[in-house]
Parts: C-alpha cells; sequence; structure tokens
C-alpha cells in the first residue's frame, strides 16, 4: 500500500496508492462498534449501520461488534446478529475499556482502512463515506468526525458543549495539538499506520483517542478532519467527572513523555514519507527561519536572565567574577533551551556533550564580555553600573551572531544532510518497534 518512490530532482514525494476499485481479497473497511451493557441500542444500532454502507459504500465492509466484558444479555444479542450476518462478527474481550477494545479489534483486523463509532450512533452516519474517502485515497493516515468546527451542526446541552470546548483548549495549550476535537467518537485510521502507531498508545480507556491523535500529530502524520452532525444522546452512561479526571491524568502523562523524549517518536516519525517536511531542497538550510525564531526568543531570555543575575551577583563581588558567574548559569541554561526549543534535540542522548560544547562557546562569549568590561574599566576608571550594563549588552549582541553559527553548525549540527540519523524518516515493521513502545 506504498510506494517506495525516492524524492526525485523535482522533489516529488513518495506516497501510500489508492486502494484498487477491485479490491475484493478482504473488506476494505472494518467498522468497529465498542459496547459495554447495550442490549437495548446494539441491535438497532447494527441494523441501521449495516444498511447505510450497503447503499452507500462502494467496497467491501465488515462490522465488528467489540463486547467490553458486558454482564447484561450483549453477548446473547452480539452472537444472534453476528449469525444472521455475513458482514457481521463478534469480539468478547474480557476486561473493560474502550481503547482496548479498539486496539484489539484494529490490531488483528486484515481490513486495509479501520473505523470505530459509538453505538448511539449520534454522529450522522453521512459523514462516514467523507472520514474513510481520504484514507481509501491515500491522502491521509487519520481521519475523525469533528463538532467543533464552524460547519459542523451539533445539538447538545451548555454541560457537555463545555467540558468538550475546555478539555480541547486544554489540548492545545498544554500538547499544542491542532486537531479540533479529540473526543468525538467517529475516527479511522489506515491499517499499516495502525499497525505502527498503536504499539505507541497506553491508554486502555476514554484518553485512547487523545493519545492516538497527539502521537500521530507529533509523528508528522496527516490527520483528516470531517465537520459531522450530531445529536446528544440522552441516555449516555459515559461517567462525566470521572472520564475527565482520567483524561486529564492522561494529557500529564502523555506531555511529561513528550518533555522528557520518552517516547521514540524518532523511529515513528513520518515512516510513510508524504509529509512536506521530508523534502529536500540543495543549497537551503533545513529549519533556518524557526531556528532563527527560536535561538532569537532563547536569547532574549536568557540575556535578560544573565543581567538579572549579574545585578544579583554584582552586590557582593567585582564585575570580572559577577560576569563570569551570571554568564556560566545563563549558558547552562541556554544551551538546554536552545536544545530543545530551537533545535529540536529531546532525550538524553549526548545531552553531556552539548553541555561541554556549549561551555566552549560560553568560553568565547566570557572571552568577548570580560575583554569589553577590562576596557571600559581601563578607560573609565569607576563606570557606572549603568554603564556596565550598556557595555555588556553590546557585547552580548556581538556575540550573538558567532553564537548562533557555532551552536548550528557544531553543537547541534545537521545530520540528516548526511545521511539517515536519528530522526530521518525510515520505514517500520511490527518486528522493528521499540522494545519500551509495549
Amino acid at each position: 500500500m506504498r510506494t517506495d518512490t525516492p524524492l526525485d530532482s523535482l522533489g516529488v514525494l513518495p506516497s501510500r496508492d489508492h486502494l484498487p476499485a477491485t479490491w475484493r481479497d478482504v473488506p476494505v473497511l472494518d467498522v468497529v462498534v465498542p459496547v459495554h451493557n447495550e442490549e437495548k441500542d446494539l441491535g438497532p444500532c447494527v441494523l441501521r449501520l449495516r444498511d447505510h454502507l450497503t447503499r452507500t459504500f462502494p467496497y467491501p465492509f465488515r462490522i465488528t461488534v467489540a463486547d467490553n466484558a458486558s454482564t447484561d444479555r450483549t453477548p446473547q444479542v452480539a452472537a444472534e446478529l453476528a449469525a444472521s450476518m455475513a458482514e457481521l462478527r463478534h469480539v468478547r474481550l474480557d476486561r473493560k475499556g474502550r481503547g482496548r477494545a479498539l486496539r484489539a479489534v484494529w490490531s488483528a483486523s486484515d481490513a486495509p482502512v479501520l473505523a470505530y463509532m459509538d453505538v448511539d450512533l449520534s454522529t450522522d452516519l453521512n459523514a462516514l463515506l467523507p472520514l474513510v474517502a481520504p484514507l481509501i485515497s491515500g491522502h491521509s493516515d487519520l481521519a475523525i468526525g469533528s463538532r467543533l468546527t464552524r460547519s459542523s451542526r451539533v445539538v447538545r446541552g451548555p454541560k457537555r458543549e463545555l467540558i468538550s470546548r475546555a478539555y480541547n483548549l486544554i489540548l492545545r495549550g498544554s500538547l499544542h495539538a491542532r486537531f479540533s476535537d479529540a473526543q468525538c467518537g467517529f475516527k479511522a485510521i489506515r491499517g499499516d499506520v495502525a499497525r505502527v502507531l498503536l504499539p505507541l498508545v497506553e491508554d486502555t480507556g476514554w484518553f485512547f483517542d487523545t493519545e492516538m491523535l497527539v502521537l500521530a500529530e507529533r509523528a508528522g502524520l496527516r490527520i483528516h478532519e470531517v465537520p459531522v452532525d450530531w445529536v446528544d444522546d440522552p441516555d449516555s452512561t459515559v461517567h462525566l467527572v470521572r472520564t475527565a479526571m482520567d483524561d486529564l491524568k492522561g494529557v500529564w502523562r502523555v506531555g511529561r513523555a513528550l518533555a522528557v523524549g520518552a517516547l521514540p517518536l524518532d523511529r515513528l516519525a513520518r515512516p510513510f514519507g508524504d509529509d512536506p517536511r521530508d523534502r529536500r531542497l540543495t543549497g537551503v538550510p533545513r529549519g533556518l527561519a524557526r531556528q532563527l525564531v527560536g535561538f532569537c526568543v532563547v536569547g532574549a531570555l536568557s540575556t535578560l536572565f544573565y543581567l538579572l543575575l549579574y545585578s544579583g551577583f554584582r552586590t557582593f563581588t567585582g564585575p570580572q567574577a559577577a560576569n563570569a558567574l551570571a554568564l556560566l548559569v545563563s549558558a547552562v541554561a541556554n544551551t538546554a533551551a536552545n536544545r530543545r526549543l530551537t533545535f529540536g534535540v529531546r532525550g538524553r542522548d549526548r545531552a553531556v556533550r552539548h553541555q561541554a560544547q556549549g561551555l566552549v562557546v560560553f568560553a568565547i562569549g566570557l572571552a568577548l564580555t570580560s575583554g569589553s568590561l577590562a576596557a571600559l574599566g581601563a578607560a573609565s576608571g569607576e563606570p557606572a553600573h549603568s554603564t556596565e550594563l550598556a557595555v555588556l549588552i553590546a557585547a552580548n549582541l556581538a556575540a550573538t551572531v558567532l553564537r548562533f553559527l557555532l551552536l548550528r553548525a557544531w553543537v547541534f549540527p545537521d545530520r540528516g544532510a548526511a545521511g539517515p540519523g536519528p530522526g530521518a524518516a525510515h520505514d517500520i515493521t511490527p518486528a522493528d518497534e521499540p522494545r519500551n513502545a509495549r
């Protein structure tokens, strides 16, 4: 399902193939309906879904009922439906958890496109074909229904509306998510993408969707959003407070893992090679504009931090000692910040070496600023404190360009230009999955 053609001289990106119109060996689409104690709604849901797919979907399909340890008659209802419909199968799980059910069914499915929807069918089924079409065509990797776009039509109470929007604001602020609706029970993913991505998703409950989308987005996969018509189910059994608390715990866990580089996203990043960021243009430094912006922001904050330290140290020591101490402390913080924010280096690998190289850059800055202070002292004798600060600012500005060049070319060089490196795009098979991802 992938075209492995390398980038040619015109910069054409490799992409996944459109599924052939004659695909008939296995169902193209496997729609999973996770249920727990849904004996009342399961039958009408399955019948309505099968009727819609039979009328509108041009490929073979399958409906899979994933029973999450139901204690009512749901297993019997599912078994009866499966016996009467060739397109339906029933999977029984001994433990609860929507995420656990989706992982189990999606991982074992042979369909090239996988989807799921809630049993209450709150989402209008007319959005199903637009949801899966970009995955069939190879244009996108995942697709989600969104209740929060301008063209969506949603009927629900103010409480759920507030919680949903607040949750997505939290995701945007804390995890920098760009997708609009994490929790709509209407999503799809390509089977080849799922086999690579799902082993990295830890959550087994309601946060499963969010974690999957955040990791996919961080890995450079393409997420397609479909505006949906959605009517709230007044009989929903979802416990809002408990679910919200579990989601916030998941946000904290994923955010912390991303911050410390604990997730092996370098093994996952753009594994299918269709992200424009993989484009190689000879003679043009990659990411230069973004790095300059990051370096300027870090530099401004570091300069402010340095001046505050210098002013503090200057109260009990001379200008040279105060300058050396302030520059040393701010240099360590500056190197760490530039490592993470400007040059995108995550994890602990080579961190000590980077700090050592940063200290060499610090020595150059120390020589420039100390030399400036020495020249000022020789010329003025006892200069005013404001004059010292002005000279130091000028000296730091003079050293900034040299510092950026040294950081970019020596401390954090772009190793991707010389060949595949830790973050280079490459194929991943299930056998290649990192051991700590399970």
